[in-house]
């Protein structure tokens, strides 16, 4: 065999080779890349998108952080108000039933000192008659006794 022969045959079959490639195996490689490819970028659009709604789920929580804090606030902010008012309430309370004990005391003890001078009366009384019997046993002079009685009065 000739070479120019040999080669023009090699030629046909490599042309015929690369025309079996182009016509069989190349779409099936080139669907093979364009999936390939298009996973990839799908991938891509969802990790984006994750990513997207990463960021958008942390701006609520720090939103609803945000919120939950303040809310506690005011909830500590109320209730150390609320415990203020119990306590000035519970003072005031206490005030008034102070006042009152006292004030019950005062009333006892006045009381007290009424009927300490009505016992101090009628044992003054008691002794301005023992006074007045022995004064009569050893003499009677109604000058004398009319003095002494009217400074037993007074000094009542």
């Amino acid at each position: 065999m000739n070479i120019n022969s040999t080669l023009f045959l090699q030629a046909i079959v490599f042309a015929i080779l690369v025309w079996f490639t182009m016509k069989f195996v190349w779409p099936p490689i080139t669907k093979a890349l364009d999936e390939r490819v298009q996973k990839i970028s799908d991938g891509l659009a969802a990790a984006d998108k994750a990513k997207s709604e990463l960021t958008n789920a942390n701006q609520r929580v720090e939103a609803e952080l945000a919120k939950s804090r303040t809310e506690t606030a005011s909830r500590l902010a109320d209730a150390d108000r609320r415990a203020q008012v119990i306590v000035e309430e519970a003072k005031a309370r206490a005030t008034e039933e102070g006042n009152k004990i006292v004030a019950a005391a005062r009333a006892e003890a006045e009381q007290q000192t009424v009927k300490a001078r009505e016992v101090l009366r009628e044992q003054v009384a008691a002794l301005a008659v023992k006074g007045a019997e022995q004064i009569l046993r050893k003499e009677v002079n109604a000058g004398v006794h009319a003095d002494l009685l009217n400074r037993l009065q007074t000094e009542l």
